[in-house]
C-alpha cells in the first residue's frame, strides 16, 4: 500500500464486513459500492482481492488509484445509468448507504456464489443523529423482506451498536446460489 496521507484519516474497517470478508473467493474481483473514503477497499485489496471502489466523489480514494488490483469508477447512483450493467463481482460491499432502487442491480452484480455484504443505518437511528431522513434509513425487518429475494441469508443483525458511534444499523450477509 501507498502511504499516502488520505489513508491515515480512514477508519477501520466495519466488523461486520472484517468478519465476512474471509468468505469472498479467494481473489475475486470486489465492487464497493458508495465506498466513501475507501476504508473497505483498501482492507480487500489488502485480502488479495481486486476492488471496483465507486462513489460520485471519488476524490477521497484517488490515492489507490496506483494500487494493483484498484479500479475507481466515479457514478452518480442515484441520478445516472447503473455503470456495472455487464459486470459480475465475488462480492458487492455496501455500507453507510441506502438507495432502495439499486437493490435489483447490487443483486444482478453478484457473479454466481458471489456475497453481498450490507451494512447501513435502520430505524430508530433518528435519535443518534444523522441519518434521520426515513428514506434513508431501513424499516425493520427490510432487508429480510423480499428485496434479497434468492439470495441465501448467512447472518443478519437489526440492532444498536455504539462503536464507532452510537448507531441503529441493519447488516446482511448473503450469498447468490452457484
Amino acid at each position: 500500500m501507498n502511504n499516502h496521507s488520505d489513508a491515515h484519516s480512514r477508519r477501520p474497517p466495519s466488523p461486520w464486513i472484517a468478519r465476512f470478508a474471509g468468505a469472498i473467493e479467494p481473489g475475486g474481483r470486489v465492487l464497493d459500492l458508495a465506498c466513501g473514503s475507501g476504508r473497505h477497499s483498501i482492507f480487500l485489496l489488502r485480502l488479495g482481492h481486486a476492488v471496483t471502489a465507486c462513489d460520485i466523489d471519488v476524490s477521497t480514494v484517488a490515492d489507490l488509484g496506483g494500487e494493483a488490483g484498484m479500479e475507481i469508477t466515479a457514478a452518480d447512483l442515484e441520478n445516472d445509468a447503473w455503470p456495472f450493467a455487464e459486470r459480475r463481482f465475488a462480492a458487492v460491499v455496501v455500507t453507510n448507504y441506502l438507495h432502495r432502487p439499486l437493490f435489483p442491480h447490487i443483486l444482478a452484480a453478484l457473479a454466481p456464489g458471489g456475497l453481498l455484504l450490507y451494512e447501513t443505518f435502520a430505524a430508530g437511528n433518528e435519535r443518534f443523529g444523522r441519518p434521520r431522513n426515513p428514506a434513508h434509513l431501513l424499516k425493520r425487518g427490510e432487508l429480510l423482506s423480499g428485496i434479497l429475494a434468492g439470495l441465501t441469508i448467512i447472518a443478519y443483525e437489526d440492532l444498536t451498536i455504539g462503536e464507532p458511534e452510537s448507531a441503529a444499523v441493519q447488516r446482511v450477509c448473503a450469498r447468490k446460489p452457484a
